[in-house]
C-alpha cells in the first residue's frame, strides 16, 4: 500500500478508518453494542495506521472509545475535528468562537488521552465567525504543542489559501468520491501544495448505482462495488487518504483489501 506523509512528517498508509460509525443511531449516543465496537477498533488498529473521528460524532462518544480502547497509540496517528455540534434533533451546527475551538482541543485530548493530538482538523467553518480568527485560534495551539498538525474540513479554494497564510495546513478532509466530484479545485490545490486530501463519504454510504461502469468493473476483479470506488480514489491522487467507516468488522476488512486492487488505465478512464 502507497504511503503519504502528513505534514511532511507522520507517515500512513493511505488507506485508513473513519471512527464516526462506532456511535449510536444517527451517529447519536453509545453504539448498541459497544464490545462489537471495540472490536472494529481493535481489527482497524491491526489493518490501518490513520484513525479519523471528531467530537462531534456521538457526540464525544467516539473520541472516548477509541482513548479508552486504544490508548497509547503504537505506530497510530489519531486525527480529530472540532467546531461543529451536534443538538439532541439531530442538526449539524458549526462554532468556531476562539474559545470554544480551544475548549474543545482540551476536552478531545481527554478523550483521546493524549497530550498532543496528532491531526486536529477545524470542522466546518462558521458563517457566524471570522474564519481567519477560528484558524488563528487553532495555530496558536498548535504553536503550544497542544496540536501537532492542523488540517481543515469543508472548506473552499480561498478559505485554504487564507489558513495558509497563517499557518502550515497538513490535510484537507472535503466531500469527494467517484460519483462527486464537486470538490476537483481543492483536490488540486492540495496536490499542488503537498496537502493530504481526505474524502469524507469515500463510499457514498454505498449509494453508488449512477456510477457509470461501476459494476461492469467491479465484475472484472470479482469484488464489490464498494472496493473498486475505494480503488479508484486511491488512483486518483497521491495526496487521497480515504478513510471509510463501518461499525462491521466484516466491512473494515473488505474496504482495506480495496488496497490491494490495481486499476488498469482502461478501467479508471471508464470510471472518469
Amino acid at each position: 500500500m502507497d504511503t503519504f506523509d502528513i505534514g511532511g512528517e507522520l507517515t500512513v498508509d493511505r488507506l485508513g478508518f473513519g471512527a464516526m460509525r462506532i456511535t449510536g443511531k444517527d451517529i447519536i449516543g453509545e453504539p448498541d453494542d459497544v464490545e462489537a465496537a471495540r472490536d472494529v477498533l481493535h481489527r482497524a488498529a491491526d489493518l490501518v495506521d490513520l484513525i479519523d473521528t471528531a467530537d462531534s460524532y456521538g457526540p464525544g462518544v467516539s473520541e472516548r472509545l477509541i482513548g479508552e480502547t486504544l490508548a497509547p497509540y503504537d505506530d497510530l496517528v489519531v486525527a480529530t475535528k472540532g467546531g461543529l455540534l451536534r443538538n439532541r434533533d439531530g442538526e449539524w451546527l458549526p462554532n468556531g468562537d476562539p474559545d470554544y475551538l480551544r475548549n474543545a482541543v482540551l476536552c478531545s485530548l481527554d478523550r483521546l488521552r493524549v497530550d498532543t493530538i496528532d491531526l486536529y482538523q477545524y470542522h466546518r467553518p462558521d458563517p457566524d465567525v471570522d474564519f481567519e480568527e477560528s484558524v488563528t485560534a487553532l495555530a496558536e495551539l498548535k504553536d503550544d504543542g497542544v496540536i501537532s498538525h492542523l488540517g481543515l474540513s469543508n472548506v473552499s479554494v480561498d478559505q485554504l489559501e487564507t489558513a495558509r497564510d497563517h499557518v502550515e495546513i497538513a490535510t484537507v478532509q472535503n466531500r469527494y468520491n467517484v460519483g462527486y466530484r464537486e470538490e476537483e479545485a481543492v483536490l488540486d490545490a492540495c496536490e499542488e501544495y503537498g496537502i493530504g486530501f481526505i474524502p469524507w463519504y469515500p463510499l457514498a454510504a454505498s449509494e453508488l448505482d449512477d456510477v457509470e461502469g461501476l459494476e461492469r468493473v467491479a465484475e472484472s476483479h470479482n469484488a464489490p462495488p464498494q472496493q473498486i470506488a475505494l480503488a479508484w480514489l486511491l488512483e486518483r491522487s497521491p495526496v487521497m487518504l480515504p478513510i471509510p467507516g463501518t461499525s462491521s468488522v466484516e466491512h473494515l476488512e473488505e474496504n482495506v483489501a480495496a488496497a490491494d486492487i490495481s486499476l488498469t488505465d482502461e478501467e479508471f478512464a471508464r470510471l472518469n
